[in-house]
């Protein structure tokens, strides 16, 4: 738990499997929990509702946030969602990637890029940064110098785009024009594998921009 300025974010890896195009992979998903001992919100709860509940520890749940439509950020969802009593929000464009999964029920709210939500005195922002899919979107924590960036950003360039529904030259206009310009300090923690910063990842963008992936 890293606890700044009375806020605490809150990290669970979870194991399962992406499927999409007629493939499957076995992937560990990042999840996040953002808030203080009474109140949070979860960003992606993957794959295991049961043990990121655990880590909520009772607290209220403010809200679930999911950075994309992708079946390994939402398979758990729904289930999630039943534990914590909590609704789902989900950028309108990538619905469709959710329906493939739950063709009977819709996310509770659509994000729209700019979207505030509050939890334990600290605002997370939406940022729409299409291009791993339409409708993914990252979270800024201004306050805590912290972003979550989903699919979209990693250590070591952008999140993959070789599959239906994704476009490279997309997600770098994303990266370039909305993550690339915030603190180079910022954090970027990221649906998969290890933190970075924005400060680290800059400097590479004409390099992911030249081996196009």
């Amino acid at each position: 738990m890293n606890d700044i300025n009375n806020v605490s974010i809150d990290h669970v890896v979870t194991s399962g499997t992406f499927s999409l195009d007629g493939g499957t992979w076995d992937v560990d998903n990042n999840v996040w929990i953002i808030g203080n001992d009474s109140e949070c919100i979860v960003i992606d709860p993957a794959h295991n509702p049961a043990a990121i509940a655990e880590a909520v520890n009772g607290r209220t749940v403010k809200a679930i946030l999911l950075t994309h439509g992708h079946d390994d950020h939402i398979r758990s969802a729904e289930a999630f969602r039943e534990l914590v009593k909590a609704p789902i929000h989900l950028h309108q464009d990538d619905w469709m990637l959710w329906r493939a999964v739950f063709p009977e029920a819709d996310p509770d709210v659509a994000i729209v890029d700019g979207d505030e939500f509050v939890v334990a005195g600290a605002t997370v922002t939406a940022i729409h940064t299409p291009g791993h899919s339409p409708g993914s979107v990252s979270f800024h924590l201004p306050g805590q110098g912290t972003l979550f960036s989903g699919d979209t950003l990693f250590q070591g360039g952008p999140g993959a785009t070789g599959r239906s529904y994704s476009d490279f030259p997309t997600i770098i206009e994303s990266i370039r024009t909305k993550l690339l310009t915030l603190p180079g300090d910022t954090v970027v923690r990221t649906g998969h594998g290890d933190s970075t910063t924005v400060g680290a990842e800059k400097p590479h963008l004409d390099e992911w921009i030249a081996r196009g992936h």
